[in-house]
């Protein structure tokens, strides 16, 4: 999916096999439980950044004994930065533009 740009992808996580070009426009659509129903939300952008992240959260037995996430970074046409905790709910499409 490379679009002449840096490529860059997770290690395996939430987006398998994923790698997305810096500068390549995507779209997030993640859902989340609410109520006895789910809410879905999407986010469109340019991929500023891909890669896990470790968080302030203990988790024994892992990396650095630290709780790690799959985050995708992107910024909207207004220029807002997104920055994405992407699970195995999460779907990542490449779009055109």
């Amino acid at each position: 999916m490379s679009q002449g740009g840096e490529m860059i992808g997770g290690s395996g996580g939430a987006v398998r096999g994923g790698a997305y070009a810096v500068g390549a426009r995507v779209r997030v659509t993640q859902q989340i439980p609410f109520g006895s129903g789910t809410s879905t939300t999407s986010v469109e952008g340019r991929v500023v950044r891909f890669g896990q992240q470790k968080t302030g959260s203990w988790f024994a037995h892992s990396k650095d004994d630290r709780l790690w996430l799959d985050r995708l970074e992107l910024r909207k046409d207004d220029g807002e930065l997104i920055v994405c905790n992407l699970d195995e709910f999460s779907r990542v499409e490449v779009v055109g533009g």
